[in-house]
């Protein structure tokens, strides 16, 4: 079995991100989707828990009938080597990873582990659509609709905003 690790932080799951996941889905028999940054929830770069984060991606992976995918969550631990070994010890086996993130892409690199940075979609990034909704912006496109449809009744106009403005 073929298996790709898609890792990032998806603070929120992008376009981008599903268009990442989708071809992943194509060319791999399973994708892993590591969620970065777990532990981290209600502060201005990371508004999502975990558990948000897992229930937007398996809703806007499940819309687009993608289906071999399973999601972990990876904490920070504030270690290169420690983070990466966590890594390895705790997810399945994979042949090749995917990141955004230089850092990420380093401690792989370290490790001898293959792995290929992504190609970021003009305009769509997880930071300009956090200031979008802060900014009452036109975010929804950006993001699939089963997300955006959740955001706005999980968190509302408001709650998610007070989140995004305070510098914590």
């Amino acid at each position: 079995m073929k298996r790709a690790l898609f890792i990032g932080r998806f603070q929120p799951f992008h376009n981008g991100h599903l268009h990442v996941a989708t071809a992943l889905s194509k060319r791999f028999d399973e994708v892993i989707i590591g969620i970065g940054s777990s532990q981290e929830k209600n502060t201005s770069q990371n508004p999502f828990s975990y558990n948000e984060r897992k229930n937007m991606i398996s809703k806007a992976l499940k819309a687009n009938k993608i289906k071999n995918f399973k999601i972990y969550p990876i904490p920070d631990l504030y270690d290169d080597f420690k983070w990466t070994n966590h890594i390895l010890k705790n997810l399945p086996k994979f042949d090749e990873a995917y990141s955004g993130n230089e850092w990420t892409i380093k401690c792989f690199k370290k490790h001898k582990i293959k792995v290929h940075k992504i190609k970021l979609i003009k305009g769509i990034n997880s930071t300009k659509i956090r200031k979008m909704i802060s900014n009452f912006g036109k975010w929804e496109r950006l993001i699939p609709k089963e997300i955006a449809v959740w955001i706005t009744r999980r968190h509302g106009a408001g709650e998610l905003r007070k989140i995004l403005t305070n510098k914590n």
